[in-house]
């Protein structure tokens, strides 16, 4: 080794690796560290389903699967319900059925009529009233006939008993007014045979055995008079 003072020149050892391999030329720059998190975060199957990308614990928005198959479920049911409605009224009991189809629990059920009662979608004493005046005025039916039918569509008796309580009792005269149109087309036959083809007709539209029978009598009777001017001497 020699030093640089005047005129003299030091000069370093120079570097000789420990294991043979060439000495190095340049410093070697440190690579960067591979950004790994980056990589794990934009992975959907290794990241974890209650974090979004950011790190944001997502957790409380997830919804359950059942959760979402129930709601899923309901809300295809009361689609299915309002169809129906405008199709026609409904009762309560007609209505659980519709839901019942689409297999919604008793608590479900429950709650779905609840809203449609409160929204006025369902109610039971407005659809009796109208099948007491549909099955009186326009179908001329007895009080027996429409209280069958307002138990066959699911109506509560209390609440059809206060739908008939509005119903006027005139059974004879309306089962006499249905036996004078009819009459006319049992003109020929025997006596016996229209009292009976007659009164069946009335008992099948809800009219009691003697309310049909003394109807079927007098509407025959009115149709066997003899018709002409009323002499007098």
């Amino acid at each position: 080794m020699t030093t640089e003072n005047g005129g003299e020149h030091e000069r370093l050892a120079p570097v000789i690796p420990l294991f043979g391999g060439p000495a190095p030329t340049a410093p070697l720059e440190a690579s960067p560290e591979p950004a790994w998190n980056a990589t794990w975060a934009d992975d959907p199957e290794s990241a974890d389903d209650d974090y979004d990308r950011f790190g944001n614990d997502t957790s409380h928005l997830r919804v359950p699967d059942a959760a979402a198959a129930a709601a899923d479920a309901r809300e295809n049911a009361e689609k299915s319900l309002l169809k129906k409605l405008r199709a026609r009224s409904l009762s309560v009991r007609e209505a659980r059925g519709v839901l019942r189809d689409h297999e919604l629990d008793d608590e479900a059920i429950d709650e779905v009529v609840a809203s449609f009662e409160r929204l006025g979608y369902l109610d039971d004493a407005r659809l009796a009233e109208q099948l007491v005046h549909s099955g009186s005025d326009r179908k001329g039916q007895g009080r027996k006939a429409i209280a069958q039918t307002l138990a066959k569509r699911g109506v509560s008796r209390e609440v059809a008993d206060a739908a008939l309580e509005e119903l006027p009792d005139d059974d004879f005269e309306r089962a006499l007014e249905f036996a004078r149109g009819k009459a006319s087309a049992m003109r020929g036959l025997e006596r016996d045979v229209a009292v009976r083809r007659l009164a069946g007709q009335l008992a099948r539209r809800g009219y009691g055995g003697p309310v049909a029978m003394n109807a079927t009598r007098q509407a025959l009777d009115e149709l066997s008079r003899p018709v002409g001017r009323v002499r007098f001497e």
